[in-house]
């Protein structure tokens, strides 16, 4: 339970990173999704999706690895 748990925890940081690679794909193609008023303000909430999903599986990621001993020397644990 506690895996399907922890599963489920890193899929949705990697949806919204997923959506944010669209809000900023269709801002390329002039394409204006309903609840945003302006292009460019959609291409910065969808940047801001991306880089905060992928930083969250990327810190999970680390923090893993940094448990198990699996970093280089200068990002272990002192």
């Amino acid at each position: 339970m506690i895996r399907i748990l922890a599963l489920v925890i890193m899929v949705i940081p990697g949806f919204l990173a997923a959506f944010g690679i669209k809000l900023m794909r269709d801002m390329t193609f002039g394409i204006l999704q309903p609840p945003i008023p302006y292009l460019w303000l959609q291409f910065l909430f969808g940047l801001f999706l991306f880089l905060g999903g992928l930083s969250f599986v990327a810190g999970f990621i680390f923090y893993r690895d940094r448990k198990r001993n699996k970093v280089q020397k200068r990002f272990a644990k002192r």
